[in-house]
């Protein structure tokens, strides 16, 4: 059963992921090569993944394939999307809430590799409605 815990667990690994790429290789690289060092520590963590994953949208009733496609998606379950920018703008946060809801996914993260420290100004966390409804434990 998954629970709030189980994913803040997991959130944690993964933004311990995202730390370990950034002590290796510090700001100001593209995000194709963060993104392949991230997805190499999450390997070495033992998680699955999928990456590069197409977002499918239903409108009125039918399945679209669209040009929406998230970075990475762990355990099935939590959406991760890096960048690597000047700054973090409202409109990420949009894309991050967009994916979770079109997908059904609880909880999501957001990770800017073009800063100086990714805990205290890389990284954000968003939660939905099925985050508040899955138990604590």
């Amino acid at each position: 059963m998954i629970t709030q815990k189980y994913l803040d667990e997991l959130t944690y690994k993964l933004i311990g992921c995202a730390i370990e790429v950034h002590k290796e290789l510090g700001p100001g690289l593209l995000e194709s090569i963060y993104h392949k060092c991230y997805l190499n520590e999450i390997f070495r963590k033992g998680l699955n993944y999928s990456s590069h994953l197409n977002v499918p949208i239903n409108y009125k009733g039918e399945t679209l394939d669209t040009e929406l496609r998230l970075d990475v998606l762990v355990e099935d379950i939590i959406v991760v999307e890096l960048k690597a920018v000047e700054a973090l703008h409202p409109l990420y946060d949009a894309q991050l809430l967009t994916y979770m809801k079109l997908l059904q996914k609880p909880k999501g993260i957001l990770i800017n590799f073009n800063c100086t420290n990714i805990f205290k100004e890389g990284q954000k966390t968003m939660v939905n409605e099925l985050y508040a409804g899955l138990p604590k434990q």
